[in-house]
Formats: C-alpha cells, structure tokens, sequence
C-alpha cells in the first residue's frame, strides 16, 4: 500500500519467516505473560502487522473475533489462505496509521515486530485510541538489546537502536513493560542459520553463526501493554 515500510524480512523471506516464527517461543512463555495481563477469551482480537496470519489461529481457538490487518497484498492473501476454515477471523489489507476498523471496536490489539518500534510510531498510537474500547488492552511485542545472546546480535547489527530512547518514549506514554525470556528452538541447524542470514547484514550474520553452536538461542523480548 502507499506509504507503507517495507519489512525485509516477512515480505521478500516469507518462507524463512515462517521458520522463524515456527522457532520463536517454544515454551509458550509470551503467551502466557499476555494472558497474564489480559486474556483474549470471548473478546474481539485485533492483530496489527499480521503477515501471513500465522498468529491468528492461536487467537481464533478462544477469541469471539480476530481481526488481521496487513498493508502487504501478497501476505494479506497468504493469510486469508491460512484463516479460510475459521469463521472467527477476518483478514484486511490497511495499515497501522489509518486501521479499516471502526471506533471503539476491539479489546486486546496484538502487534509483534510490526509497526510499532518507538519513537516514530505516534500516528499508529492515536489509531490504538480510537478503535480499543474502553478496558480493552494493547500488546507490543518488541525485542530487547539489553539482555541474552539475541540482544547482542541485535545490538551488533541495529547498533542506531537506542534501548534507552525506546524505553522512555513507551514508559512516558503508559506503556508497562513485562521482560520475557522467549527463546528460539530450531528443528536444524540449516533452519537457525537461514533465519539468522535473513536478520541481519552478512557481516553480522557469519560472524554470530561462527560464534554459536547449535539449535537454541536464549532471546529476551519486552511484552508492552497498555489499558484503555
């Protein structure tokens, strides 16, 4: 769509994405510290920056609706594809600045590694304000260059992030944070390093995969929420 940034990972790597997907979380520990704030159960999900909906079954089996948004044609169709059998779930092309939904029509917003990365991302927030009804709850699912072995990979290959800077832009908006040690657990080695080499520059990418054995990678993330 116009305007729309484009991600290089999901939408010219969506098969190696979905392994990433596939690795992130095994132990279902996001999840369970999202419920832990709000839980999903029989309320109107909306999920922002969906990709190939590869969440939205997960939010189907307990939500009353879910709602995927996705500015990129060929991910919507992708997703669309995947959600055909749930009658729970819609899929529309938008983006997070102008949401195709109407005012005060979702309770639990979910948007992980889309959108909404700090400073940058206000026209979005004012969009959460407008269509999160009253006790609804917004999600950010964002990585943490602090702390684990992924945080020092991303430090190394995003060295402009500023951890402080995006701290204070969320906790001065009402955002509370929640450290998650996620993880990521590949069934190959072959599938750890194409998800690695999709990340980041080659540079990057070769010297972390020389420095790293195996299949398990310990990965820390912030889970932001905010109330409405």
């Amino acid at each position: 769509m116009p305007g729309a940034r484009p991600s290089p990972n999901i939408w010219h790597h969506t098969a190696t994405y979905e392994i990433e997907n596939r690795a992130a979380d095994p132990h279902g520990r996001l999840e369970a510290a999202m419920v832990g704030v709000a839980d999903w159960a029989g309320r109107d999900v909306l999920d922002v920056g969906c990709g190939t909906g590869f969440h939205l079954p997960r939010f189907a089996a307990a939500a009353a609706s879910v709602v995927g948004v996705e500015p990129h044609a060929d991910l919507v169709a992708l997703a669309r594809r995947r959600t055909r059998r749930l009658a729970n779930v819609t899929v529309s092309q938008g983006m997070a600045e102008a949401l195709p939904l109407p005012a005060a029509s979702v309770d639990v917003v979910h948007a992980r590694w889309a959108y909404f990365f700090g400073p940058g991302c206000e026209p979005g927030l004012a969009e959460l304000d407008r269509v999160v009804r009253r006790g609804g709850t917004a999600f950010v699912v964002d990585n943490d260059p602090t702390r684990s072995t992924f945080g020092g990979w991303f430090r190394r290959g995003y060295p402009e992030v500023d951890p402080d800077a995006v701290e204070r832009f969320w906790s001065t908006r009402g955002w509370t944070r929640t450290p998650v040690d996620m993880g990521w657990s590949f069934s190959s080695r072959a599938d750890l390093e194409a998800v690695v080499r999709m990340e980041f520059k080659p540079d990057v990418a070769e010297a972390v995969l020389a420095e790293h054995a195996g299949t398990e990678v310990d990965y820390a993330v912030n889970l932001w929420s905010k109330g409405f």
